[in-house]
């Protein structure tokens, strides 16, 4: 079964998906979403998982360069939960630090342009946070 790696953002959630043995990651879509109606996402989310089917989840853990977890790092941990419990899946949470950073920089050496780069970042860092997990396997 496939494995779905998210980066949560509070205004986006970027969404890669993994292919059936667990090697690669694939951006699929960012999804637009408001953080103060965690179930905004819901029916987005819902529908990659029946298209994809997916049987565990990634999620993005936002942590601080000392190793902390700090309010963004709580609000992904809560959403990890919350998916845990709507979508019966359990998720395993991943250190993202420098993953939008990372994917940044590819989006530069490939000569994106700025306009662009903006609509794809999240997804990139999405693919970097599930790719870093299946690796680590």
């Amino acid at each position: 079964m496939k494995k779905m790696g998210l980066d949560v953002g509070s205004k986006t959630i970027g969404v890669a998906v993994s292919d059936m043995l667990g090697w690669t990651a694939q951006g699929i879509t960012t999804i637009r979403w408001d953080e103060e109606d965690v179930a905004s996402a819901d029916e987005a989310l819902a529908k990659i998982i029946k298209e994809h089917e997916i049987s565990e989840v990634v999620v993005g853990l936002p942590k601080h360069m000392n190793n902390d977890v700090g309010d963004r790092g709580k609000k992904a941990i809560e959403y990890a939960k919350y998916i845990e419990a709507t979508f019966n899946l359990p998720t395993v949470m991943w250190d993202e630090r420098l993953s939008t950073m990372a994917a940044e920089r590819i989006l530069l050496e490939a000569d994106v342009s700025r306009k662009k780069r903006k609509k794809v970042i999240d997804k990139m860092a999405a693919v970097m946070i599930l790719q870093g997990y299946l690796d680590s396997k």
